[in-house]
């Protein structure tokens, strides 16, 4: 039996659903929640092995998560209702694949840092550069907690750090490291979700950060003819945490999608 989704919800209206990536929890993407308009239901969900979602059951591999993913959406939402979905990093290859599942009930997409191929050596990433380094911050943290806020980001800021601290390092702290093992034993898809669906006519974002070394912003842009109405953004000064790193941008490119969906 697949695990129950854990989820939090916030607001009453069109559902979105949120989809984070690896290695965190819904906690990650909540610090986005005060840019969506009213008349909106923002669904977070934890993935299986995260937060407090169960493991999958067996491989645990990309291809069982989008079979997960997939199905609890329609436990949450019944089979037939219309929805968005919001993808950050892994999460963006889910939403992806809800696309291709699901293409009549999927009224938009947005895609934050999102992973393109799950293939590593085969992505086109960008180089890691932090413009205004602060190493006083940096001496002052343990070094388990800042190697990762390092690593997915560029902005050294306090402010930058007290978001980490609060939104995504917990999620880091909680996560199944056996779980985590088996995804990434088996971080693969057989075709791409754009194969299968072709195009992809709801109003779409792509927001990148032009320093991620782990997605980069080169692929993403590949995509763009399965989305003729999308927005790609690529914002300076900023890593794979793109929304860590620079908030109000990335809300901003948010609330201007979200404005674009179906809610009454």
């Amino acid at each position: 039996m697949e695990p129950q989704a854990y989820m939090v919800t916030q607001g009453e209206g069109f559902p979105i659903v949120f989809a984070h990536g690896m290695g965190v929890d819904h906690r990650s993407l909540m610090m986005l929640d005060r840019y969506f308009p009213e008349r909106t239901q923002r669904i977070y969900l934890d993935l299986p092995g995260y937060g407090r979602t169960p493991a999958l059951d067996g491989p645990g591999g990309l291809p069982e998560y989008v079979d997960w993913f997939c199905g609890a959406i329609d436990d949450i939402l019944g089979p037939r209702a219309p929805f968005a979905v919001v993808g950050n990093s892994m999460g963006g290859v889910l939403a992806r694949a809800v696309i291709a599942r699901k293409p009549r009930r999927v009224a938009g997409v947005a895609l934050i840092a999102p992973v393109i191929d799950p293939v590593i050596a085969h992505r086109r990433v960008a180089e890691h550069v932090v413009s205004e380094p602060n190493p006083d911050l940096m001496h002052k943290l343990p070094l388990d907690q800042v190697l990762d806020f390092i690593r997915m980001g560029v902005n050294q800021s306090f402010e930058a750090w007290r978001r980490y601290q609060m939104y995504v390092l917990p999620g880091i702290r909680a996560f199944d490291r056996a779980a985590y093992a088996r995804l990434e034993a088996r971080y693969w898809l057989a075709e791409d979700p754009e194969r299968a669906f072709g195009m992809s006519e709801g109003p779409t974002a792509i927001i990148c950060g032009r320093q991620d070394q782990i997605v980069g912003y080169e692929d993403q842009e590949e995509i763009l003819p399965h989305y003729p109405n999308a927005r790609y953004a690529v914002i300076e000064n900023a890593g794979h945490n793109v929304y860590v790193d620079r908030p109000e941008q990335v809300g901003a490119l948010l609330r201007d999608w979200a404005g674009q969906l179906p809610i009454r």
